[in-house]
């Protein structure tokens, strides 16, 4: 069963910092092009950051500079460390890859990520 788990969302004041993680099972991440995506309330769903199985990463506009996803294979798990927060960053965080096999996308449950003073 393939599973992801993000963790490490909170809230933290404007400038600050946080890293989200993203436990994968039944799947192994270096193999897949991995992505983190938010969704705001009232917005769609946007694509944050991304990194490919041969570990090219590319950033949205709003992410760079800021944002920085990584992986640790042998944890099997995804990374987004978030700089310079600003109250528009705020949204569900998750995880997700395109299932080739299952030709679907797998989306993780979501971390909040609240920036505010």
């Amino acid at each position: 069963q393939v599973q992801l788990v993000e963790s490490g969302g909170g809230l933290v004041q404007p400038g600050g910092s946080l890293r989200l993680s993203c436990a994968a099972s039944g799947t192994t991440i270096r193999f897949n092009n991995m992505n983190w995506y938010r969704q705001a309330p009232g917005k769609e769903r946007e694509l944050v950051a991304a990194i490919t199985s041969g570990g090219i990463m590319d950033y949205a506009d709003s992410a760079k500079g800021r944002f920085i996803i990584s992986r640790d294979n042998a944890k099997n798990t995804l990374y987004l460390q978030m700089n310079s927060l600003k109250p528009e960053d705020t949204a569900v965080y998750y995880c997700n890859y395109y299932d080739h096999f299952r030709s679907s996308d797998v989306w993780g449950q979501g971390t909040q990520v609240t920036v505010s003073s």
